[in-house]
């Protein structure tokens, strides 16, 4: 399940997060790792740092390579990853109950800071973000080219029917051919402005209600797959997409917010380790859609812990040593 943009939810579940005991729970990060080409000389001995994430498969991955990061770099690090919810999570590393995570850049933008319109270049989107944020004790470092947004996708034998591969061209075929076009969506991404009806208005389509079924995010890519509905909404970096050899629809007008994952760290816990960001620059470079996705079909695919995943990675490209 994502909980990225559930605004109604997510605020629910996060304020009766911070009232009862949700974010004092966590537990001791006791993996034995060793400086790799990170945390050479461990810059972050001494430091007590508390990691956060979200609860989806994705954000755990990236909490997990966090808090891993700095335990090698020195750090003493409590795990505070999977709250349920965007808010609980923000609100934490926000009111200092938490010193960093992993956030999207257009889940702050809209979601957060109350923007309607995305910034459709994701630098200047970052930037946006990271400037406006600072008045709320929030420092974004820099971004990774990893792009967790809204897709469009079918399996094979649809793809080979119809031939879209653009939105601009699901569009004329829901002019052409009305029929073909039945969508499997989130109850949230069919209502918000960002979501289907932003898109049905940008691209000029007219998708009719019954052509639109609302489930849970994690029956759509079974459901896209079989082909029980021509178009699933899928989220870029998913693992089932390769899993399931779903074709992807290219957002051709660039409607869809830029959700960037950066590293969002409250600015005094910064100031009392700025060795964080050296730790975390290296890993956040290599982290794109790519990476994301392999990662994330190790979890949801292949039953693998999210923080062993990540654990595994960070050995692999050789950021630490077990």
């Amino acid at each position: 399940m994502r909980y990225r943009m559930r605004l109604a939810a997510a605020a629910t579940s996060g304020l009766a997060l911070l009232a009862g005991c949700g974010l004092t729970s966590g537990s001791p990060l006791v993996d034995d790792v060793r400086p790799g080409s990170v945390g050479k000389g461990e810059p972050l001995k001494g430091a007590s740092i508390t990691v956060t994430s979200k609860e989806f498969t994705e954000q755990l991955v990236l909490g997990a390579m966090m808090g891993i990061a700095f335990k090698a770099a020195g750090a003493d690090v409590l795990d505070r990853t999977g709250i349920q919810g965007s808010v609980g999570a923000r609100e934490a590393i926000k009111s200092g109950d938490a010193d960093a995570m992993y956030e999207y850049t257009g889940t702050a933008w809209i979601t957060y800071l109350g923007n309607s319109d995305p910034i459709p270049d994701p630098q200047k989107q970052w930037q946006a973000v990271h400037d406006a944020d600072l008045k709320n004790g929030i420092t974004w470092l820099p971004p990774s080219a990893l792009n967790n947004t809204y897709a469009l996708a079918m399996n094979q034998a649809n793809f080979k029917k119809y031939g879209t591969k653009t939105l601009s061209d699901v569009a004329a075929l829901s002019k052409s051919n009305p029929g073909a076009v039945t969508l499997c969506v989130e109850s949230e991404f069919a209502n918000r402005a960002d979501g289907l009806p932003g898109m049905e208005k940008a691209y000029g389509m007219k998708i009719p209600a019954g052509n639109i079924t609302q489930m849970d995010s994690g029956i759509i890519y079974t459901q896209a797959n079989k082909g029980s509905c021509t178009f699933g909404e899928v989220y870029t970096t998913d693992g089932r997409i390769k899993a399931m050899n779903l074709k992807t629809m290219a957002d051709d007008r660039h409607f869809f917010p830029n959700y960037n994952a950066a590293p969002e760290i409250n600015t005094k816990s910064l100031k009392k380790y700025p060795k964080m960001a050296e730790v975390l620059d290296p890993i956040t470079k290599k982290l794109d859609n790519t990476v994301a996705q392999e990662l994330n079909a190790k979890v949801d695919v292949d039953g693998q812990d999210p923080h062993d995943v990540a654990k595994d990675w960070l050995v692999k490209e050789g950021f630490v040593k077990e």
